[in-house]
């Protein structure tokens, strides 16, 4: 009968522990990520044949992925597949979560709601080339020239390159009259020459986001063209060439040289060509934009209406096309030279999250403030995350600021929680190993509770008349023994 009477006890117990846990379970069918409990049970030791009860064997975190849902949430991320997010509380203790329900904070740090600071690997810059001393893109940087994102190393390394220039459109002006004669380019024709040479950069760059090798230097086309001055007398000659599929021509001027000179000035008036001539008229025609070429052609010197024979022999350099960075590069500079020359500067940054072997990096909270940064003057940017690596979008601009890192675990169940939808590590889950392939970070989603309610509900009832059966077998047993002492008397 005793035994009865502490074996109905130990059923109470053990159901109140269960009524316990899926009434938890149930309260959190809300939570963000959160991993429902499974209670066991194990029957206790046994003496001659008759068991002594049953205990709570264990209590273990169901960590089955819950639903995905897609949100609106600039900062919300989910992981799809097994892994934890790695955050940080005010201690230095890593702690581990499914929760990405992020934001940024007032200091610019990516945070859970709880004030835990994400962890991942904040993004370094690389390169900056610029016309000054300046190294920020502030509010007189108005006018887009690239923006490429390059990875490498099977995507582990992400660089993000961006270019930006002041207004030339407004700063642009003719050239002074003592460059008549070399590369002399009106206000226009330099505005002309920008914009095709941004074009060809922003190609260059797509090119090389496609291939990222360093690649071969991209040079310009030269040709050189000797015009016999004397055969340019009177008002009645003339000099022509082709370039392109356009033909330039220029009537005889004051003297051959100066012929020579208006006739270099009109060819500089062409998009991506610069033309020059010296005191012994040899013309130097050439391609401001590396790589690309051009026909010349057709050189003449016309008396009246008879070319000169014979004529001008024209000595061309091709250009190399070039490749990967070093066709980049190239162009880039070419880039930077127009843009000065119309009075303008320009400014390229490059930013790099390097992912790869990430056993050597150092893990710390992610900062979101482009100013604080030193990318921008202007601190804010539209979110945009791509398995983890996260961008901030500025226009048509777009800057890699860091990745969010993911980290799993052989024995997941051995983690303890902490509330929060936090968990810290324990001997028995062992050290945290960074995922590669386990996982894929998602945005703008987020992970649902696994708790199932209509199951909770069902084992809610199953718990109760478990309890009522075992509070019965109290009750009997108390009866029992009442009989067993009232036959004293």
């Amino acid at each position: 009968m005793m035994d009865a009477l502490y074996s109905g006890i130990t059923g109470l117990n053990g159901f109140q522990t269960a009524l316990n846990t899926q009434s938890n379970n149930i309260a959190n069918v809300n939570t963000i990520a959160y991993k429902s409990d499974n209670i066991s049970f194990a029957d206790q030791m046994y003496q001659s044949a008759i068991g002594k009860g049953v205990s709570v064997e264990t209590v273990n975190k169901d960590f089955l992925q819950g639903n995905l849902k897609v949100t609106n949430g600039s900062y919300d991320m989910a992981i799809e597949g097994k892994g934890f997010f790695l955050v940080k509380g005010d201690t230095e203790e890593v702690m581990y979560t499914r929760a990405g329900n992020f934001h940024m904070s007032e200091d610019g740090t990516l945070r859970l709601p709880n004030g835990y600071q994400v962890q991942g690997i904040p993004a370094q810059s690389t390169a900056v080339l610029s016309s000054d001393a300046n190294s920020i893109f502030t509010t007189l940087y108005t006018k887009f020239l690239g923006s490429q994102i390059v990875k490498t190393e099977n995507d582990s390394i992400v660089e993000t390159i961006n270019s930006k220039a002041t207004n030339y459109n407004a700063s642009a002006v003719d050239d002074l009259d003592t460059k008549k004669g070399d590369n002399y380019k009106t206000k226009e024709a330099k505005i002309a020459d920008i914009d095709a040479l941004s074009t060809a950069y922003r190609s260059a760059l797509n090119l090389y986001s496609t291939s990222p090798t360093e690649g071969e230097t991209a040079t310009s086309q030269v040709s050189m063209i000797p015009f016999d001055m004397t055969k340019l007398t009177n008002s009645f000659d003339s000099v022509e060439i082709t370039v392109g599929t356009t033909t330039y021509k220029q009537q005889f001027e004051e003297s051959a040289l100066k012929t020579l000179q208006n006739f270099a000035d009109r060819l500089s008036k062409g998009t991506g060509i610069a033309a020059s001539v010296d005191s012994n008229g040899n013309m130097t025609v050439t391609s401001l934009i590396p790589g690309k070429e051009i026909n010349v052609n057709d050189a003449n010197i016309i008396n009246g209406a008879v070319e000169v024979y014979p004529a001008p022999t024209i000595n061309t350099v091709a250009a190399i096309i070039g490749s990967g960075r070093g066709q980049v590069e190239a162009i880039e500079l070419a880039l930077k030279d127009a843009i000065e020359r119309a009075d303008a500067k320009y400014l390229k940054l490059s930013t790099v999250v390097d992912a790869s072997d990430l056993a050597t990096k150092t893990i710390q909270e992610l900062q979101m403030k482009l100013d604080t940064l030193s990318i921008s003057e202007s601190p804010f940017g539209t979110a945009e995350i791509e398995d983890g690596v996260i961008y901030l979008k500025q226009g048509d601009n777009r800057f890699v600021v860091g990745k969010v890192v993911t980290a799993v675990f052989s024995n997941e169940l051995g983690l303890t929680p902490q509330g929060g939808n936090v968990y810290s590590a324990t001997v028995a889950s062992g050290e945290m190993i960074f995922a590669t392939i386990e996982n894929k970070v998602l945005s703008k989603t987020l992970e649902l509770s696994n708790s199932d309610l209509s199951q909770g509900l069902v084992d809610l009832m199953v718990f109760q008349r478990a309890f009522e059966a075992n509070s019965k077998s109290v009750t009997t047993s108390d009866e029992f023994l009442k009989t067993a002492l009232a036959l004293k008397k």
